[in-house]
């Protein structure tokens, strides 16, 4: 037998060919044959090498010194946003104690961790509205995938109705959960002025196969849908489930979705003390109202506080652990097996730095900064914002009377991210974009974003 590589241990030819014919291939390119032949990387890996340590520490530095740096947090939206982090929260995370602690089987030797997510789910019902909310999921798009399963679960029925203007990212998600199932996913139309769901459209799509009625409020573009409590009603008199997805950040200023009937609230977590870390880890967050059949029915773990037999002390345990895979296999209620327990300790120390005053401050201080946004862009006579007469949180939608790419371009040239193009999305939008400001863009930021595009549109 050929010498095996150090560090790959299943590298000797005779070694591989056993393994492809007990799985019956010829060839290691069979296992990618249902990898679309464009997407496929068919050169070689330009990758230096063998190098030392230190070689290798050098060459990587030189490689990030050849990154350049936004002259102010980047205005880009779309599901990860930009958010200030207090330095504690990621002070505690750090701490070997939640940074080595990935699943809590035993509650014996793991009660730290255990009272820490507690107190996260504690917290999550706090701030939606709701009794219970699990140890979370992967993120917003896969929560909603869960959603859609559970509602088929409870009630037998195939249709889920989403907004048209729903994230398209999540839509993907969500259909990819759906379809496998018989999970059919419809589309509602929006009011063309305002952006709600057209309530008439919603009223003639309801029937005895719908599921659920999923919305997001704040919009994947950023206005508040204004009503809820109508559509809360529609999904209750035809018995189907009303799914809310919520940016909670936005909930320090709007109504919990718990008080306007959600029956299933979902969620992203990212902007609670997590860090955008190019796109992830994200947290997705899972709560619903005190129904024992949805709360069994609940993907995901869900940590429980008790008492211990003998001497009576407080005690924290990982309950309803007969809907997972370790212990129901395949007839689990889901495939997440994991959570996001760091990012949950994350949000724990953040929400419970801020409480509901600070929250309360920053959803004014984020809606206070994206108006005066709004307000500076619509000055310039080649800008439209936003696109729909709703009230906006921190997102809003910009169009231009040119090419949104060239705009992006000219804007990163000059250090400043922009506005996420909605044209691959939406079409009928044309040259428009979704830009996001929070509490991370002072008056200064947005000015310096006005005046550059004043250049550019020039």
């Amino acid at each position: 037998m050929n010498k095996p590589h150090q560090y790959l241990p299943n590298s000797v030819t005779e070694v591989k060919e056993k393994m492809m014919d007990s799985i019956g291939i010829k060839s290691i390119e069979e296992l990618y044959s249902d990898i679309p032949d464009n997407l496929r990387f068919k050169k070689e890996l330009l990758i230096p090498g063998p190098l030392n340590e230190l070689e290798v520490k050098e060459t990587v530095l030189s490689n990030l010194l050849k990154n350049s740096n936004l002259r102010c947090a980047p205005f880009l939206g779309g599901g990860v946003w930009p958010h200030y982090v207090p330095s504690v929260v990621d002070e505690v995370v750090r701490r070997a104690e939640f940074l080595t602690s990935y699943t809590p089987y035993q509650p014996e030797i793991s009660q730290g961790i255990l009272q820490c997510i507690f107190e996260y789910q504690s917290l999550i019902c706090e701030l939606v509205g709701m009794s219970v909310a699990n140890a979370s999921l992967y993120d917003w798009s896969t929560a909603i995938g869960e959603a859609a399963l559970l509602a088929n679960r409870l009630n037998h029925r195939n249709t889920v109705l989403v907004p048209s203007l729903i994230s398209p990212k999540r839509l993907k998600v969500l259909k990819t959960y759906a379809e496998p199932a018989g999970i059919k996913v419809e589309m509602i139309e929006y009011d063309q002025e305002t952006g709600q769901i057209e309530i008439e459209d919603l009223k003639n799509k309801v029937n005895q196969n719908t599921a659920a009625i999923y919305i997001e409020n704040p919009s994947y573009l950023g206005f508040v849908e204004e009503q809820v409590e109508k559509i809360s009603e529609i999904a209750h008199d035809n018995k189907s489930l009303f799914i809310v997805g919520v940016d909670p950040i936005s909930l320090g200023i709007l109504k919990a979705p718990g008080e306007y009937g959600a029956d299933i609230v979902v969620g992203e977590g990212q902007p609670l003390g997590n860090h955008m870390n190019f796109g992830g880890p994200l947290l997705g967050i899972f709560a619903c109202n005190h129904d024992n059949a949805l709360i069994r029915q609940m993907p995901g773990r869900i940590i429980g506080i008790t008492e211990t037999i003998e001497d009576k002390r407080r005690a924290f345990v990982m309950t309803l652990q007969t809907r997972e895979q370790h212990i129901r296999r395949e007839k689990a209620t889901s495939n997440i097996c994991s959570n996001e327990a760091l990012c949950c300790v994350a949000s724990s120390v953040y929400l419970s730095l801020l409480g509901p005053k600070g929250m309360k401050e920053l959803g004014e201080l984020i809606t206070s900064r994206a108006h005066y946004a709004m307000r500076k862009l619509n000055e310039l006579p080649s800008i439209k914002t936003p696109m729909f007469k709703s009230y906006h949180f921190k997102e809003f939608t910009v169009n231009f009377n040119c090419s949104i790419d060239e705009v992006n371009k000219n804007l990163l040239s000059a250090h400043i991210q922009g506005g996420l193009p909605l044209k691959p999305y939406f079409p009928e939008f044309g040259d428009s974009a979704l830009f996001c400001v929070t509490e991370m863009h002072t008056k200064k930021d947005i000015d310096i974003l006005v005046s550059t595009l004043k250049e550019v549109l020039n």
